[in-house]
């Protein structure tokens, strides 16, 4: 986060970024020698950009590593479900039908109720089909769900090609936007990340299968539905503020597992954590790199993830055999 406040196009010294953090705490006064400017800045694009980077990250890191010991399969991330087929479908036909700047507040509500629409799409198509929600059964049908919505995203493209340049920016991702964007995601990712933690510790009890869990007392369809509601709605409240960002679900909890263990109650709050700090350094790059013009920070995630992608899924062949 330090990193993020000195980035940038126009050099602000260390030392005023400092004073001018503690001048903008309450009861705190002090003088920073910055320039309106360079407050103006620091307080108003900066700052935002890098809590909303961090708030972002965490939301989607600790949401894969609570997918991932839902379904017990390490490959699964907070995508998995729809979440992303669906946001980007409203999203588009928000573009799309409703042109113009004054959606800057429709673009997010309609990203947001998309992504949770595609995973509730997606596990009532999983018990029907199922009966019972079986990890396997859901898994398949968020990939019928999500290629059914892409494809009718397509569609709504060709009808609006003049949108096409809005509508791949929002897709690669940007955490850019000001304080309005933090305020509109920060009570679902309150709600959210507050349930994931509270069920660390049965993700652990979950972790040794379904009927071992049941006859320690615990009920695992029950158990997974509240995680995966939680981990879709913190899914859902980043997708709408940030666009689509890949693999930081996947990297980040895989991290935190090497250093730290397979414990869920460990896992969870130190995935919320490293998603943060990924994030918001994957954004120093994106706005370094090709200085003075940005990456979409979909891409820079996309570098490092993909990459890793691989690997992890040597690793759980190495293991499986």
């Amino acid at each position: 986060m330090v990193a993020g406040l000195l980035a940038g196009a126009a050099d602000i010294a260390p030392g005023g970024i400092a004073l001018q953090l503690l001048d903008w705490l309450p009861l705190v006064s002090a003088d920073s020698g910055l320039t309106p400017v360079e407050r103006n800045l620091l307080l108003e694009l900066r700052l935002p950009r890098v809590l909303l980077g961090a708030l972002v990250g965490g939301l989607l890191a600790v949401a894969g590593a609570a997918y991932q010991g839902a379904f017990r399969n390490p490959l699964a991330d907070p995508y998995l479900l729809g979440a992303a087929a669906g946001a980007g479908l409203t999203t588009t036909a928000a573009i799309v039908f409703l042109k113009g700047d004054g959606d800057a507040l429709v673009i997010p509500v309609a990203a947001f109720t998309g992504a949770v629409g595609g995973v509730l799409l997606a596990y009532a198509l999983g018990n029907v089909a199922g009966r019972g929600g079986g990890t396997a059964t859901l898994v398949l049908a968020g990939v019928a769900v999500s290629s059914f919505l892409t494809a009718v995203q397509t569609f709504v493209q060709q009808i609006g090609v003049d949108e096409l340049e809005r509508i791949y920016a929002w897709i690669l991702g940007d955490v850019g936007g000001g304080w309005e964007r933090i305020t509109l995601v920060v009570p679902y990712a309150a709600v959210s990340v507050g349930v994931l933690l509270l069920h660390g510790r049965l993700l652990d009890v979950l972790s040794v299968g379904d009927d071992e869990a049941a006859g320690l007392g615990l009920h695992a369809a029950r158990v997974r539905l509240a995680v995966l509601l939680a981990a879709s709605l913190a899914t859902a409240a980043a997708v709408a503020v940030s666009g689509l960002i890949g693999f930081v679900g996947i990297v980040v909890p895989h991290v935190v597992r090497r250093l730290a263990g397979g414990s869920y109650r460990i896992v969870l709050p130190l995935s919320l954590l490293g998603g943060g700090a990924f994030l918001v350094l994957a954004d120093v790059l994106a706005r370094t790199v090709l200085a003075p013009a940005e990456l979409p920070i979909g891409v820079v995630t996309a570098f490092v993830g993909a990459p890793f992608f691989v690997a992890v899924l040597r690793m759980t062949r190495q293991v499986g055999t």
